[in-house]
């Protein structure tokens, strides 16, 4: 057994082999994947259709609620359409003879002998039966003679509007503001005020509106 030892030892171990006369070894490849993924990823959200996919810019707004509050704080006025608005959804201190309105009342209608100068007469009718009346607008559209007046009422001031076309006339009146009870979200508002603010001027002008018992 003793003359094995000097065989043993005279294999050649890559420790005493010349780093010259080594066989290669592998060359692992650089972890070049991940970067490469990111690089793939983001390119993708940057040009993505998606809203949902798209990195939000550091100098963008933030993004605005709408709540019934922030609605009501926007009143508009004037016609829509050659028309009188509906009450707002969001102002329950309103009524239109629009009939897209849940708070809705009949238009007037002028009987013949007081249709002469309607408009101006009307005018007269406001200004006698509401407090601090001040008229806003007078014009004549091709949808008959508009009318807009600012009147005082129940929290602040209120708007009335009128369109008076032949012999009827179409009106709204509504609550500048809109009162909301804390710490609910409900607002509260007066339409029976509004319905007897305009059978005040009404019966000032002896015009009259017809109803569903005339109907039956």
């Amino acid at each position: 057994m003793g003359h094995l030892l000097p065989q043993l030892a005279s294999i050649p171990t890559i420790a005493n082999v010349p780093v010259h006369q080594q066989w290669p070894r592998p060359i692992l490849p650089k972890p070049t994947i991940l970067p490469t993924l990111l690089s793939l990823a983001l390119s993708a959200t940057l040009t993505s259709p998606f809203p949902s996919l798209a990195i939000p810019s550091l100098n963008s707004p933030p993004s605005s609620l709408t709540t019934p509050f922030a609605q009501s704080k926007t009143l508009l006025t004037g016609l829509e359409n050659g028309k009188i608005r509906p009450c707002p959804a969001t102002n329950p201190g309103c009524v239109s003879t629009n009939p897209m309105s849940s708070s809705f009342a009949f238009p007037w209608m002028i009987p013949e002998n007081y249709s002469d100068n309607a408009i101006q007469k009307l005018e007269e009718a406001i200004l006698k039966t509401q407090r601090n009346a001040k008229i806003l607008v007078v014009e004549d559209t091709p949808y008959g003679q508009y009318l807009q007046a600012e009147v005082d009422g129940g929290f602040s001031r209120d708007v009335i509007e009128f369109l008076v076309k032949g012999d009827v006339v179409a009106y709204r009146a509504v609550a500048k503001k809109v009162t909301y009870v804390y710490p609910f979200t409900t607002s509260i508002g007066d339409s029976k005020g509004q319905e007897e603010r305009m059978k005040r001027i009404m019966d000032q002008l002896g015009w009259y509106a017809p109803s569903f018992d005339s109907m039956d």
